[in-house]
């Protein structure tokens, strides 16, 4: 059956546009530092330290208080960063590998700790494929203040050529970000457009946020109209759109 966009809902797409727009804000420049630094598995492990203190606050019961449940995460985030921080100056030429370990004991450690909780699946699957379609606009807000003070510490501070600066700058973005659209879309978020435009020298940012936008349109309207899962979908949009930009641009 043909379903045209007046059969979509609209009040839910758009939220979930506005999301990605505000991932893509502050992950598509620190893609390409991270990119830069070699540290790729970064984003994943830091997310994941973010998901574990999310998962320790809904353990504590306080999933009814959203700022303490932020504050909880930031703090495990901020502990991560710390950690890679530390990995990246004292074992530099292991760094990828201590901070894949990292990634695995954070991830294992969740599953640990969800073990006596029935619902733990359905946990598991939202802090990882996240639920995009159902951010609520208090979540919109709050992202949108700390994006804007992220983005202006990034362009007018220094912290982002420190090994600490960077990765608490990184982790604060992560931990916002993974809760609104789930550990795989923050990973693809930062990955996909600054990898698809490495080679790009000229106006590299405008066809990563080109690249970015275009995969979270087509991704959200893909799962919109075949009723698929939508953070998934929108991975692997961003990453067909990245596959033929790349192309186009070294074509070009």
């Amino acid at each position: 059956m043909e379903v045209s966009l007046n059969d979509i809902e609209l009040s839910i797409l758009i939220p979930a546009f506005i999301a990605g727009l505000l991932v893509l804000a502050t992950h598509i420049p620190f893609g390409m530092k991270v990119l830069e630094r070699g540290v790729i598995f970064a984003d994943l492990a830091v997310a994941q330290i973010a998901g574990l203190g999310v998962i320790i606050a809904a353990l504590l019961d306080l999933t009814e208080q959203p700022l303490l449940v932020q504050l909880i995460a930031a703090t495990s985030a901020l502990c991560g960063a710390a950690l890679l921080a530390w990995i990246e100056k004292r074992l530099a030429e292991v760094k990828e590998a201590c901070i894949g370990l990292t990634f695995v004991l954070a991830a294992s450690g969740g599953i640990l700790l969800m073990s006596r909780d029935v619902h733990a699946g359905e946990h598991l699957k939202d802090l990882l494929v996240g639920q995009i379609l159902w951010v609520s606009s208090y979540q919109l807000i709050a992202t949108a203040f700390l994006t804007v003070a992220l983005l202006a510490l990034w362009q007018w501070s220094k912290l982002k050529t420190h090994y600490l600066g960077f990765y608490a700058l990184f982790a604060l973005a992560v931990t916002a970000s993974v809760q609104l659209v789930g550990v795989y879309l923050v990973f693809a978020s930062l990955i996909v457009p600054a990898l698809a435009t490495y080679r790009v020298s000229h106006r590299r940012t405008h066809y990563a946020f080109a690249i970015g936008i275009t995969g979270y349109a087509v991704g959200l309207l893909l799962s919109a109209w075949f009723d698929l899962p939508s953070g998934a979908t929108v991975v692997w949009a961003m990453a067909a759109v990245g596959v033929i930009a790349a192309r186009l641009l070294k074509a070009r």
